[in-house]
This record gives C-alpha cells, sequence and structure tokens, in this order.
C-alpha cells in the first residue's frame, strides 16, 4: 500500500488512480480516504487521476499524539502533493478537509494548486461568537469530545442520525451507510479523534480564504446539522474572491444520495471550466 512519510516520521496513507489532470480528495471527521471511494471512481472514469488520503490517526494512517491540528494537517498535505509533484491541482475538501484544503491552498499551494472546492466545509469558523452568532457553542463542541471519549462507539452509531440526517422526513439513508460511517469512525485513533474536534471547530480560515486566488466551488447542504450554512458557506462566499455558491435544498451533512449525484455532476462541470 502506498504511504509517505512526514517530517516528524508519520506514515500517511494515501490512494491514487487514474492518470490526466490531478484532483484530490480530503476526508470529513472521523472518516478516511475510503469516504470518497465513489468520487475515486466516477471521477478516474472521467479521465481524471484522483488521491485521497487518510489524515494522521485516521484510516491507515500512523496514531499520532502529536500534529492533530490544522496546521500540521495541511503540512502533511504539501508532504503529500511534493512527494507526488502534483500540479494543475484541484482539491476537494468536505467538512474538516474543507477546512484542511482551504489552509493548505493558502499556505502551501501557490504554483500547484488551480481549483478549489469545499463541501459541507467549516471555514471560515465553526464557533458561535458575537460576530458569528449562527455558529455552533462550544459546549456542543464539549459534548462530541465527552462522548468519544466516554463510548466513540455507541457515539459515532448516533451521530450517523444528525450527520445524514435520518431524523428528517423522507431520508432515504440505508442501514449500511450508517454502518460504514460507523466502521470508518472506528479506525480513528481516539486520541487523534479527540483533538481533531478542536482542530475542526476552533480554527480560523478567514485569512485563508481571502488569500485564495484560484476560482473556488462552495457547496452546502441547507439542512445540514453538523455544519450550518449559515455560519459557514454564507459567510466564506462573502470572503472569497473568485467563488461560486451552489446551495443543495434540504441535503444533510452526509453526501449521499441524490445529493452526491448531484454534487458530483457539478463538482465535474466546475472541474472543467
Amino acid at each position: 500500500m502506498p504511504f509517505i512519510t512526514t517530517s516528524d516520521g508519520v506514515e500517511i496513507f494515501y490512494q491514487d488512480f487514474g492518470s490526466g489532470r490531478p484532483v484530490l480528495f480530503s476526508h470529513g471527521w472521523p472518516l478516511s480516504s475510503e469516504a470518497w471511494e465513489r468520487e475515486l471512481k466516477l471521477f478516474a472514469d472521467h479521465g481524471y487521476r484522483v488521491i485521497a488520503h487518510d489524515r494522521r490517526g485516521h484510516g491507515r494512517s500512523s496514531r499520532s499524539r502529536t500534529g492533530n491540528d490544522m496546521d500540521t494537517y495541511a503540512a502533511d498535505l504539501a508532504a503529500l502533493v511534493d512527494a507526488l509533484d502534483l500540479r494543475d491541482l484541484s482539491l476537494v475538501g468536505h467538512s474538516t478537509g474543507g477546512g484542511e484544503v482551504v489552509r493548505y491552498a493558502a499556505r502551501h499551494g501557490a504554483g500547484r494548486v488551480s481549483k478549489v472546492v469545499t463541501v459541507g466545509a467549516v471555514p471560515p469558523y465553526m464557533i458561535v461568537t458575537e460576530e458569528n452568532p449562527d455558529g455552533t457553542p462550544l459546549e456542543a463542541l464539549d459534548g462530541i469530545r465527552a462522548g468519544v471519549l466516554a463510548d466513540r462507539s455507541q457515539f459515532y452509531q448516533d451521530l450517523t442520525t444528525p450527520f445524514f440526517g435520518a431524523d428528517r422526513e423522507g431520508s432515504t439513508i440505508s442501514q449500511g451507510q450508517r454502518d460504514d460511517f460507523w466502521r470508518q469512525g472506528m479506525l480513528v485513533g481516539l486520541q487523534s479523534a479527540y483533538d481533531c474536534v478542536k482542530a475542526f471547530s476552533e480554527t480560523d480560515f478567514t485569512e485563508d480564504l481571502r488569500a485564495l486566488d484560484v476560482p473556488v466551488l462552495i457547496a452546502h447542504g441547507d439542512d445540514d446539522q453538523i455544519v450550518p450554512i449559515k455560519a459557514a458557506a454564507y459567510r466564506s462566499i462573502d470572503i472569497v474572491r473568485l467563488g461560486t455558491l451552489k446551495v443543495y435544498p434540504g441535503a444533510p451533512h452526509g453526501i449521499v444520495g441524490a445529493y452526491q449525484e448531484q454534487l458530483d455532476k457539478d463538482i465535474l462541470e466546475f472541474l472543467a471550466e
């Protein structure tokens, strides 16, 4: 299996298929590159080289007690992109991965990155403040940490309900999809899972968004119960210079079903522009 080794000795697993212009996918918490399996096949079938990695501590990458923060995640991504010498690169990031690709592109991507796509992403800043009244209360994030620490197996099972909108009328999420979320989540080291909550929720990406000088597609479901659209996409689109906002009515945080089908079409169209 392919790995790269970071400067602090962490092994980062990645998948790499196809040929053509490269597209790199970054997953959400607490998942892995396997969250993008449909896209890896679909985009490779459309003539792209597709790459997806497991964030440190997640999936098949090394578990690490250190470096579970957004600066290091972006540096790990830079190490992977440099090792593969990827250029004219499009980045696609979901949730936490959206923050990761924005920070990478802003700080490391000059001369390599040509387009950025965020999906249900955490930028610009997730926590509720006076300037961000639609954000998430810190107490809710503390609850996530407590759930992970106390009984992460049951917590991940319960989390699939708001993540996929299973509590909404007309939901078509399958038990298999919920089980796969749990399976991926259980591969994350406890330390990494716990620390990543702070990384995705308390990192301010405002200046990263301002620094982007490439086209950015900001995609978000308007029924996202994990990353509320008002605090995320609606604020991000006002910050980026070359942004396009795509809102999916009734779509949840998790990328599944008809939402996934339309999103994939929209991303392929954006990349082809």
